[in-house]
């Protein structure tokens, strides 16, 4: 399995490229912004995209979805509960001082437990509400990509529409701590944790 990670746009969101090696398909989640980076790197990587995946509807996660969709024709999917965001992404960041795209509408929605395949590699979606309430995380092969919901020794906000502290811990706790410590997280923001360490020395989830 091929991961390649870039930190796109101004508030720095962790874009993730994860490829199978056989068929050189590819999946590309959360293409935030500055798509050209993205698709210099499936260039190099000889990837092709099949899917366009969005852990959540902020705009720092998916305003590239229109570009890396015009450029690449993949299918555009999100969890059901957070499509209705892209059709505001300009809105959204136009509070935080920024201009982006609104998104096409996704081709299918997500739910969990959903199957996401393409060549070798198969992405279980989980269901992880808090940060926002259609959050999503994809888990492959001891490898999870969740988004917001964790961070190394942080959790993700819940002080924007959708969010909620309980709920956050709870898809925390109840959802990715269940797959095993050795578990990589990939996170949306900053340094890859596992879920061990976050289990031991997240201050919000002893």
């Amino acid at each position: 399995m091929i991961i390649k990670e870039l930190a796109v746009g101004p508030i720095m969101a962790n874009c993730f490229i994860v490829g199978c090696e056989r068929t050189r398909t590819a999946a590309v989640i959360d293409p935030g912004d500055d798509t050209h980076k993205i698709l210099m790197a499936l260039a190099e990587a000889k990837l092709t995209v099949n899917y366009i995946l969005n852990t959540h509807g902020h705009f720092d996660h998916v305003g590239g979805n229109r570009k890396m969709k015009e450029a690449t024709g993949a299918e555009l999917l999100i969890h059901a509960q957070d499509a209705p965001m892209l059709e505001s992404l300009d809105y959204a960041a136009s509070a935080f001082g920024m201009s982006v795209e609104n998104s096409p509408a996704p081709d299918k929605t997500l739910a969990e437990g959903d199957k996401i395949t393409f060549g070798d590699i198969t992405l279980t979606v989980i269901h992880t509400p808090g940060h926002s309430l259609g959050g999503v995380s994809f888990y492959t092969d001891g490898v999870v990509f969740v988004g917001d919901t964790l961070f190394a020794g942080s959790i993700g906000r819940t002080d924007f529409p959708g969010g909620d502290f309980n709920t956050l811990i709870s898809s925390i706790k109840n959802k990715l701590f269940p797959l095993g410590d050795d578990v990589r997280v990939l996170t949306g923001h900053g340094p890859e944790t596992t879920i061990g360490r976050e289990k031991r020395y997240n201050p919000f989830l002893r």
